[in-house]
């Protein structure tokens, strides 16, 4: 099962982490897996080349962790409003996105939010 616990401050999304294989395919064929990966690596392309933005991303294969956060969603960081509001929509997308699979893939994909500060 893939776990994705979303982090959010004062409402706005600002981040992710992606921890375990889904195991709805074998290796190569995981369907589910594939559509995360493609979803999270469009996440860090937008934020970092179309918003110009600053994204810290960290893929560890080996423990099968992904963790996906940009400073550019929170006012105490980021002064563009506009910005602020394109990256945290994009986080805040992705996890209305994974939550509609929950209905399908439920037993593969597990989503959570948890209320923290930037890190």
């Amino acid at each position: 099962m893939t776990k994705v616990v979303f982090y959010r401050a004062g409402g706005t999304f600002w981040g992710f982490e992606e921890t375990g294989h889904t195991g709805y395919g074998d290796a190569g064929e995981d369907i589910l897996c594939s559509a995360l990966s493609a979803m999270t690596m469009l996440i860090v392309n937008t934020v970092e080349i179309a918003y110009a933005s600053n994204i810290d991303y960290d893929v560890n294969e080996g423990a099968t962790k992904i963790r996906v956060s940009s400073k550019a969603a929170l006012p105490e960081f980021e002064d563009d409003e506009r910005k602020r509001y394109a990256v945290s929509g994009l986080f805040m997308a992705y996890y209305y996105q994974l939550n509609d699979l929950t209905l399908e893939y439920g037993d593969f994909l597990e989503v959570e939010v948890e209320d923290r500060d930037y890190i």
